[in-house]
């Protein structure tokens, strides 16, 4: 899709990616971004992504002052508590799972009407190589960003012959607060990239019309080594596991 004189929505547009994604899509020439983040303030609309009403919302907000919506981008996200499956309470799982998956889901059923009718959009989904290769010390995290992919699938398979294309953005190791919240010694943080580095490859990513965004292109080898022998990737994450 052509960015330039587009209407396009991101959220979780404070700070980190989504951020560098309004500066992205501005500087390619949208005609109109608006950014959106749970406390508004800072020419941002105040949106918290796991209430559908808020996501309605903004919706109407949007297509009221710009008369469509092109492209959508569900970039709020959060890491959640750090541990394995047995030491994370259940409403800690489901805290993660309504920002890193419902909101997805809350943002297509609230937009897709509108562009189903145009015959045309975009929705772009910031998810994480951690739905591809899963996280280790975060299961609520990796088991999150899964759905989120299946999720994607999903709208790819049913409304991608009506007109709406969808692309999963998925870096590993980004110098946002979250990584940083991790600690210098992070495996992820060699080979972090920069979040104008990952909106750059966004944009690229839907100019193509490319569904998996890998802005860390050794993501794309991961997943043929996973796939090829499930047995030893797993033996393998369980050694990095170990080392960190």
């Amino acid at each position: 899709m052509e960015i330039r004189g587009k209407v396009v929505v991101v959220t979780g547009a404070a700070m980190g990616i989504g951020q560098a994604l309004c500066h992205a899509f501005t500087a390619a020439g949208a005609e109109a971004v608006a950014g959106a983040d749970l406390t508004g303030g800072d020419g941002l609309i105040a949106c918290d992504v796991t209430r559908r009403s808020d996501i309605d919302a903004l919706v109407r907000h949007v297509l009221s002052r710009h008369g469509r919506i092109d492209i959508f981008c569900s970039n709020a996200g959060i890491f959640g508590p750090h541990g394995a499956a047995l030491d994370i309470p259940v409403e800690d799982f489901q805290r993660v799972y309504e920002v890193n998956v419902l909101a997805h889901l809350y943002a297509a059923q609230a937009v897709l009407p509108h562009m189903l009718q145009r015959g045309e959009g975009y929705l772009l989904q910031t998810v994480s190589a951690a739905g591809l290769l899963n996280q280790v010390g975060g299961a609520a995290y990796g088991v999150s960003k899964h759905a989120a992919i299946g999720l994607a699938e999903s709208l790819s398979i049913e409304y991608g012959d009506r007109g709406i294309r969808v692309s999963c953005l998925c870096p590993q190791g980004v110098r946002t607060r979250m990584l940083a919240d991790a600690g210098p010694d992070h495996f992820l943080q060699k080979g972090s990239l920069s979040v104008d580095e990952v909106a750059n490859a966004a944009i690229q990513g839907i100019a193509e019309e490319k569904f998996l965004i890998l802005p860390h292109p050794e993501v794309a080898e991961y997943m043929r080594r996973k796939a090829g022998d499930y047995d030893r990737w797993l033996r393998g994450m369980r050694r990095l596991k170990n080392l960190t």
